[in-house]
């Protein structure tokens, strides 16, 4: 599966600036795979593969990823950083559309353990309004943030430990 060569074999990727896919809520994958599809969303290296998938293979590739068990990844999270990104989450709501340990649901994406850099780019994106979700909940989440509330956000997301 070409999938994996970014993704990881088991849905857990390994590449810096990677998402992970494992555990990711059904509809979540299938509407980014859709917006890869459509053009809705680009990225040079998921637009074209996403391109010639049909609506079968979108809907049986989110089922497999959700399937399979979340790892976290080995990766250098600054515990101050991490400490005052924890306080953001509580008190800009992340955990009343992620869930409480950021595992996501229906079309919103686990975040916990996601890489780093990863996390970082996706939060910066939604700032400048050049990434978007569904319902433009997180653009407009993400705009009152500074980039170093940003920058503590993605440490303290991306130590958590995922839940399967």
């Amino acid at each position: 599966m070409p999938c994996a060569a970014c993704h990881g074999p088991d849905g857990n990727a390994t590449l810096p600036g990677m998402p992970s896919l494992a555990g990711q809520p059904v509809f979540f994958t299938h509407w980014q795979l859709i917006k890869f599809r459509d053009g809705r969303r680009k990225d040079p290296g998921m637009s074209p593969f996403a391109a010639n998938l049909s609506d079968a293979d979108m809907a049986d590739l989110a089922a497999y990823y959700a399937t399979l068990p979340p790892r976290g990844r080995p990766q250098a999270v600054d515990a101050t950083k991490a400490a005052a990104g924890q306080r953001l989450a509580a008190a800009n709501y992340c955990t009343s559309c992620h869930r409480p340990d950021l595992s996501g649901q229906q079309q919103v994406p686990r975040l916990a353990g996601q890489d780093l850099e990863y996390l970082l780019r996706l939060l910066r994106a939604y700032k400048a309004q050049t990434a978007a979700d569904l319902d433009g909940t997180m653009t407009m989440a993400v705009q009152p943030l500074s980039e170093a509330d940003i920058e503590n956000l993605a440490h303290y997301i991306a130590g958590l430990a995922p839940t399967p």
